[in-house]
């Protein structure tokens, strides 16, 4: 992995402090090595640690489903850090149903705590401290399947669309503070996570080609740091002109007009 250097050879986000949700592993992880190749001191967390989380980074435990696990994720923040610069939610996921009507109401209300509501939380107990410092960046992560909406995730994305509406929304209120807030929408992403799901999913639609893969356009799966490059960049200086956007990174896959 490259590391991201300015003009005067200085790594761009040397001093800042970044808070990464869900960075253990696949795309979470990748983000946090990009961060740190370009000189972010880097605090993640996870429901719990593994192997992979990256080498640099202090790891905490966290479940920020919950408004406890949000407030203890925010202090631990502030005592490890000393306060946050750069905040990318990425933690999030779901798993398939047979049909919206087999989706359980405790199963749509988690996909809502895990997928939208956790930043919302986490963003309300970290914004005043970027407000008062005049300065800050969010991304959060989104999901292509918002484009193409499939009754088995509907949970899913209902979730991570409203999260869409409300990153726009949010970006407008703290412009005036100079917090700049994106959006980051991956599209089909290779990583064990989403294999699985992926996986799941077929075994609900055995239909006769419901198991292949649509082309993408420009021939190959995500990897994670192809998100994680969109990340780095909406967070260094490099985007200061750029708020409330919603980047997709699908390789082409979900043609907008």
């Amino acid at each position: 992995m490259t590391t991201i250097e300015n003009g005067s050879g200085t790594r761009e986000l040397a001093g800042k402090r970044a808070l990464v949700t869900g960075g253990s592993r696949g795309i979470g992880a990748a983000v946090v090595r990009q961060l740190l190749d370009a000189g972010a001191e880097v605090l993640t967390t996870a429901r719990s640690a593994t192997s992979t989380v990256p080498a640099g980074a202090t790891f905490v435990e966290a479940d920020v489903r919950t408004k406890a696990g949000a407030e203890a994720l925010a202090a631990a923040a502030r005592e490890v850090l000393g306060g946050v610069d750069v905040l990318v939610h990425n933690a999030g996921g779901a798993q398939p149903f047979d049909g919206t009507s087999a989706i359980p109401d405790e199963v749509w209300q988690d996909a809502l705590d895990l997928n939208f509501l956790a930043s919302v939380r986490l963003d309300s107990l970290l914004v005043p401290g970027m407000r008062e410092r005049r300065s800050g960046m969010i991304v959060h992560v989104s999901s292509a399947a918002v484009l193409t909406p499939v009754a088995p995730f509907l949970h899913y994305v209902a979730a991570k669309a409203a999260l869409e509406t409300y990153s726009r929304g949010l970006a407008l209120e703290q412009a005036p503070f100079g917090i700049r807030v994106n959006t980051v929408t991956p599209g089909r992403v290779a990583t064990p996570g989403g294999e699985a799901t992926r996986e799941q999913w077929a075994r609900l639609n055995p239909v006769e080609g419901q198991g292949d893969v649509p082309a993408v356009p420009l021939g190959r799966d995500g990897r994670p740091e192809d998100i994680a490059d969109a990340v780095l960049f909406l967070v260094s200086g490099r985007a200061s002109w750029l708020t409330g956007s919603n980047l997709v990174v699908d390789g082409g896959e979900f043609p907008r007009g």
